[in-house]
């Protein structure tokens, strides 16, 4: 008997550790700061000069993120929750309130953004997806 609950035991263990490390492997693809370079309407070259992008690096919480954006003059920020079958959710989405001369970028952004219901990442792109097929292309900030 002894023996059978150390076995079980030694499982479980077991279990925790992969679980955790696959876990935080899955995060190391997503979590990171991402530059938006695909949204219609606009040229790759006005979203590299706007410094549009997003940072998924803060640590999650209940499989959350508290993310930042960037968007020409105004900061934003969101929770977003990567589900299963490749489901976001994104939520909470807010901004600085600063007069900025050009306000295109971030209007089309924060209405965009939020209609986000599906992810893709290949390589060092991640692409996310409304429900109508419109779509967000970011690269890895940290990709050369």
């Amino acid at each position: 008997m002894k023996n059978i609950l150390s076995l079980l035991f030694a499982i479980f263990i077991l279990n925790l550790v992969l679980n955790c490390s696959a876990a935080k492997l899955d995060n190391q693809h997503y979590q990171r700061q991402w530059m938006l370079v695909s949204l219609d309407g606009f040229t790759k070259e006005e979203l590299v000069k706007n410094k549009a992008e997003i940072n998924l690096t803060a640590p999650p919480k209940d499989r959350k993120i508290r993310g930042t954006a960037m968007m020409g003059c105004n900061n934003m920020f969101f929770t977003l929750e990567f589900k299963s079958k490749n489901r976001v959710e994104i939520s909470g989405l807010g901004s600085t309130l600063m007069a900025c001369q050009d306000m295109n970028l971030e209007t089309e952004f924060s209405k965009a953004f939020e209609k986000m219901t599906r992810y893709e990442i290949n390589g060092h792109f991640l692409t996310l997806y409304d429900e109508k097929g419109a779509q967000m292309k970011f690269i890895a900030a940290d990709w050369d």
